[in-house]
């Protein structure tokens, strides 16, 4: 940028400044601002920043999380009132947002130290993240050009005996006082808000609870399209976060995100109003941890998902089920209900046989994407009773597959073998790990060398591209809350 080192710049006029600006990345525009007070000025020209995506993580025991937060204040201070979209990933334990490199048990299996030290670590980042949760909501409270607000909170690291709620914030110096000005000011934001097109906030302990939706104004009422509303907690005096009142004012709502429990009878039947905007897209979390307290009895029947996708006639659902029994699974997965993604992900529980037959059924017209993976010492084996491998009838019937993931079952090079011949170039993405790998150990009598590199040979052939074994981080995360977020981002972008 030649014009940067003379004195012509200093005397640019402010509205060239501005289009030169237009030009930069984020970074560049940075460096470029530099050059000269004036140039400091036109940085912040609020055309220049209409979305903002960031990733806040640090470690409050080791000061970080202080520097972390500073930043944050400053960009907030600066954007806050006039950013359009926000886009934000808190992680008060510094790297826990980073993604899957090559083994995917690594991230998930990983439990903090115990004792005295690890408590104030934990105390630590818990003050970290309630501070940071405070700078966000004060900086974009009065935002009424704010369209869109997608949050997400990266704290199940921070668990302690399997469970995370807000009596563990409590336990924070002001911890109270603090959780009540993040709700207050996270519902001045939705009462002030004007354009609202998309509001996400999952897993951000302490900030959503069931009376925050009624705040949100008329006008964003009318143009709010896109809803997501999850959490960590559990417990019988849990409420759903979606009532039925306040989702019935939400009439063009085209996608939805929230916990399966909550899609009941009486909710679907909301939805399939022929008053309402036909809804798109679906995104249900089944966690099995949260069956004790919300069974799964109320929710959606088949005769509620047939009336839903009449209306609905373009409507696509993903699931994930975490740690979800088969039995628990085969209840939920209705005929009729148009299921293009599932991700079953366990540490303990299997998926049966049954299960993968029942899912290659009945959607062998609408699944694109499934994932099946699990974090234990042991592999079991799929087909062990069956005369067919279920993934490769899966592969068979699913004639618009193109991702299937596998990690934590036995998958038979074989089986791998024609799953990438029924597919071919259709499925884009084919992940297995390493580890999960089976050889027959009669291949040795007519295969010769290294079986894995014969294996990469075949399979490359027949998708017509190089394949090898291994998890791509880009396409699963090593934290399953992190990974719903961003799949459903993703699932209902552009709708």
């Amino acid at each position: 940028m030649a014009l940067c080192g003379g004195v012509g710049a200093m005397a640019l006029p402010s509205e060239l400044i501005v289009h030169i600006f237009s030009f930069l990345s984020d970074r560049d525009k940075l460096r470029a601002s530099a050059v000269c007070s004036r140039w400091r000025e036109c940085l912040f020209y609020p055309a220049l920043w209409t979305e903002l995506k960031l990733r806040i993580g640090g470690d409050g025991c080791n000061g970080s999380g202080s520097d972390e937060t500073a930043k944050l204040e400053f960009l907030m201070r600066k954007f806050g009132s006039f950013v359009r979209e926000l886009q934000l990933e808190l992680a008060p334990v510094e790297g826990n947002l980073s993604p899957l490199s090559n083994d995917p048990t690594a991230a998930r299996m990983e439990q903090p130290p115990g004792g005295q030290e690890a408590h104030q670590r934990w105390r630590d980042a818990m003050a970290t993240y309630l501070d940071q949760v405070l700078c966000v909501f004060t900086g974009i409270r009065n935002n009424r050009n704010l369209q869109k607000l997608s949050l997400y909170g990266d704290t199940f690291i921070l668990q302690q005996d399997g469970q995370l709620d807000m009596s563990r914030l409590q336990q924070v110096q002001q911890g109270d006082k603090k959780i009540n000005e993040v709700q207050q000011l996270f519902m001045e934001l939705l009462s002030n808000s004007r354009q609202l097109r998309w509001l996400s906030c999952s897993f951000m302990l302490g900030v959503v609870t069931p009376c925050s939706l009624s705040c949100l104004s008329n006008p964003a009422a009318e143009t709010l399209q896109h809803l997501s509303l999850l959490d960590h907690q559990l417990g019988e005096q849990v409420k759903s976060l979606v009532s039925l009142s306040e989702l019935d004012r939400l009439s063009n709502l085209r996608s939805l995100a929230l916990d399966f429990c909550d899609f009941t009878s009486e909710l679907c039947g909301l939805l399939a109003s022929p008053r309402r905007a036909p809804l798109h897209r679906l995104s249900l979390l089944l966690n099995g941890a949260a069956l004790e307290f919300k069974p799964l009895k109320g929710t959606a029947t088949e005769d509620d998902w047939k009336a839903l996708v009449r209306v609905s006639a373009n409507l696509r659902v993903y699931v994930m089920a975490l740690e979800v029994d088969s039995s628990d699974l085969l209840c939920v997965l209705k005929p009729s209900l148009p299921l293009e993604r599932l991700h079953l992900d366990s540490w303990t529980t299997l998926v049966t046989d049954g299960a993968l037959e029942l899912i290659s059924q009945q959607y062998n017209k609408t699944l694109t994407h499934f994932l099946l993976l699990r974090d234990a010492p042991d592999l079991p084996d799929l087909g062990v009773n069956c005369n067919e491998d279920p993934l490769v009838l899966l592969a068979w019937r699913c004639k618009k597959l193109a991702v299937l993931v596998v990690h934590g079952y036995i998958m038979w090079s074989h089986n791998l073998v024609a799953i990438s011949r029924l597919r071919g170039s259709s499925l884009r993405v084919l992940n297995v790990s390493e580890e999960s790998l089976g050889f027959d150990p009669e291949q040795s009598i007519y295969v010769k060398g290294d079986p894995v590199l014969y294996l990469m040979k075949q399979v490359s052939q027949s998708l017509g591209r190089d394949w090898q074994p291994g998890m791509d981080s880009t396409v699963v995360l090593s934290e399953p809350t992190q990974h719903f977020h961003r799949d459903l981002c993703a699932f209902s972008e552009g709708v």
